[in-house]
């Protein structure tokens, strides 16, 4: 039997479902890039039809975060960009479109020539980047003959060309996208056909994902448990210790705090540090906080994880 060990306790689990985005691969990364580059194309074809594009709505429409120069620094783990489909993020920026002036006709061209501007890009640029502590994680359950899948929003091409860039195609023995079902996240239909395909029962297998549409699919599946990746919600940590300023840390100010912040994410994500200390030392406050932040944004989580290092998996006697 495997356990699926994690600091909530442990899971006789027979395989494991990942997510891709955000789970697997680092999300800003990757459709940040994607993002930035479609709203770019988006508002240029806008203006050569004469029209404008309302910046103060830029963020509001894929559920992106934006710094000044207009860069996706973080995302809305709830939102559409995190968890809708293609087909949902095409018909947003259709209806933006068709709202602002153009025909749905026009819109849905335009949206299409901008999906093929972005897809192009991610293509050459590659931009992608595994999560802290995944590779190593992985190696782990091959070591132990644990059968994994990938359910993604994602559809099942581009899911495909995404593994092979950041190099871990090899490790799953199926990838799932939202094209390959009826419904997807977080109606349990990908997590079905996953444990069809690896041959096991759901209730025997392990979720992990970075939104709660992961952490319902999961539940809606009948899986052994729901496992949350956290550690996105640091760069939303580090704004708001920034933004708190002094009055918020006594004896230090904003900027300390964010440096304190990011320090016990890298502790987390190295698996060193009061992120993986003993349990008389006890985690740091702001280790605590990420994985606070990570319960407010997983609501639906049996366990919440800040990264891969507070993973393990074992062979036990049946």
């Amino acid at each position: 039997m495997i356990e699926l060990n994690t600091p909530q306790g442990d899971y006789p689990v027979s395989a494991i479902l990942f997510d891709k985005d955000g789970t697997l691969l680092q999300f800003v990364s990757l459709w940040g890039s994607w993002g930035e580059c479609f709203l770019d194309q988006f508002a240029r074809g806008l203006e050569q039809r004469g029209l404008s594009f309302p910046e103060h709505q830029r963020a509001s429409l894929l559920g992106t975060v934006h710094d000044a120069a207009g860069k996706i620094t973080d995302y809305d783990r709830n939102g559409p960009l995190a968890m809708g489909t293609m087909n949902d993020l095409y018909a947003i920026l259709s209806w933006q479109g068709y709202t602002l002036g153009l025909s749905w006709a026009e819109a849905v061209e335009l949206v299409d020539a901008c999906r093929n501007g972005a897809d192009a890009m991610l293509e050459q640029s590659r931009p992608v980047r595994p999560l802290p502590g995944l590779v190593p994680f992985l190696d782990a359950c091959a070591a132990q003959g644990i059968p994994m899948a990938v359910v993604t929003a994602d559809e099942t091409a581009a899911a495909e060309s995404h593994l092979c860039w950041l190099g871990i195609r090899q490790y799953f023995t199926a990838v799932i996208g939202t094209d390959q079902v009826e419904r997807g996240k977080p109606f349990p239909d990908m997590a079905l056909l996953a444990c069809g395909r690896l041959g096991v029962s759901p209730a025997e297998a392990a979720v992990i994902g970075d939104t709660n549409g992961d952490m319902r699919m999961a539940a809606a599946a009948g899986a052994a448990v729901a496992i949350g990746i956290a550690g996105g919600v640091t760069a939303g940590l580090v704004a708001s210790a920034t933004a708190e300023g002094p009055d918020a840390n006594p004896g230090g100010n904003g900027q300390a705090a964010a440096s304190r912040v990011t320090a016990a994410a890298d502790a987390a994500a190295s698996g060193s540090g009061d992120a993986h200390g003993t349990a008389d030392a006890g985690r740091s406050g702001l280790a605590a906080d990420i994985q606070a932040a990570g319960r407010t944004l997983l609501p639906d989580a049996d366990c919440v994880v800040s990264s891969y290092a507070e993973l393990g998996v074992r062979r036990t006697a049946r």
